[in-house]
């Protein structure tokens, strides 16, 4: 069968040869010939049906390294996993049109109603922290209280009291929640930590560099404003369903976003602890977002002593089967144990319960 040039190729699978060789450097999409005087790359007339739908794919915004996954599947688990990924677009999507339609209507000055303030909710919560099996000392800390959950992962000499500075930075929300933007007050809390951290370092930190991730959200009506840096997680179980809301500032991730390594890849990466992003005693960078809460739902805060040794497959079925946070937060440490718990290990869970709801037994 007579082979394509890469500029046929190309036309036919409405690709360009740019993404093409991109696409060969990744092992996404393999030419079937290269020339080795030129290394001109050629290609199967039978490979067009993964380059279109790799093509298609990349037209949703589909990351690579989820591409490499759904084009090796049969059809019908590809069909699912493409209806999965379209149905968290069209969930993200709502909520930023929601916000966009929040925000216009505040700045321009009308009422500004978020979706969901017509009930009154509340949320029951729990926190657990603990050593783990291999560290001498939990430089972890977890917090849990009527508005405010936080978890803090510190690093270096000083991490315990990194970690800690963090978490005082942002109780004062809790006792006193600001009356304006709910996330800059939160940035504005973890920029004070970092000053706090900062002068950790200053005071003679001789083991590394002293600074700490954290995760946070602040509780406001039906609102969930969160803060986020580094490696630590928030998780949502709504409906059954569990997703991700933070993004981690790592290598690793930013290697999976490029498409350079699979998920199987990054679980045993040399690098997959190093950071791009922390709180250590100079500017910060975090990532802030508002989500609209549902009675039912229910969020996770967690380090990456649980998530780098429980798969998320078990975090979802624990926290579908707990009866209340504190539980779901126990079974989640036991799990991480359970695995050996290389790492310290910090869990906080919230509950979103219509105000009037019964404790439970």
């Amino acid at each position: 069968m007579r082979l394509l040039s890469i500029g046929a190729f190309a036309h036919a699978s409405r690709l360009t040869p740019k993404a093409l060789r991109l696409y060969d450097e990744l092992g996404l999409l393999r030419p079937a010939y290269v020339d080795p005087a030129s290394g001109y790359r050629f290609y199967d007339p039978a490979q067009l049906e993964r380059a279109r739908l790799v093509a298609w794919l990349r037209r949703l915004g589909m990351p690579l390294a989820r591409i490499r996954v759904v084009a090796e599947l049969p059809p019908r688990q590809a069909a699912d996993q493409v209806a999965a990924y379209w149905a968290q677009v069209e969930a993200d999507t709502a909520q930023r049109r929601d916000l966009a339609a929040f925000l216009i209507a505040s700045l321009s000055g009308r009422t500004a109603i978020m979706p969901g303030a017509q009930e009154t909710l509340a949320i029951r919560y729990a926190a657990r922290s603990d050593i783990g099996q291999v560290r001498e000392t939990n430089q972890d800390s977890a917090y849990a209280g009527s508005r405010l959950l936080a978890v803090a992962d510190g690093m270096g000499s000083a991490g315990d009291r990194a970690s800690a500075a963090v978490i005082d930075a942002l109780k004062p929300l809790e006792a006193a929640l600001p009356a304006g933007d709910l996330l800059n007050a939160l940035e504005h809390a973890v920029g004070q930590a970092s000053t706090a951290v900062g002068s950790l370092a200053d005071a003679g930190d001789s083991g590394g560099q002293t600074g700490t991730t954290v995760t946070a959200m602040l509780w406001s009506g039906s609102q969930l404003a969160l803060v986020h840096i580094g490696d630590c997680r928030a998780y949502l179980l709504r409906d059954g369903d569990l997703f991700q809301i933070t993004h981690d500032h790592t290598v690793v991730q930013s290697l999976l976003d490029e498409g350079r390594i699979t998920p199987a890849e990054a679980a045993s990466h040399p690098q997959r602890s190093l950071l791009l992003r922390a709180i250590d005693g100079g500017s910060v960078d975090v990532d802030t977002s508002l989500h609209d809460a549902r009675a039912g739902d229910r969020y996770l805060l967690c380090s990456d002593g649980l998530t780098s040794v429980v798969a998320a497959a078990v975090i979802r079925d624990t926290l579908r089967s707990a009866a209340g946070p504190g539980q779901a937060a126990g079974r989640l440490i036991e799990a991480a144990n359970a695995g050996g718990a290389p790492d310290n290990v910090s869990a906080v869970v919230a509950d979103v319960v219509p105000l009037a709801a019964p404790a439970p037994a």
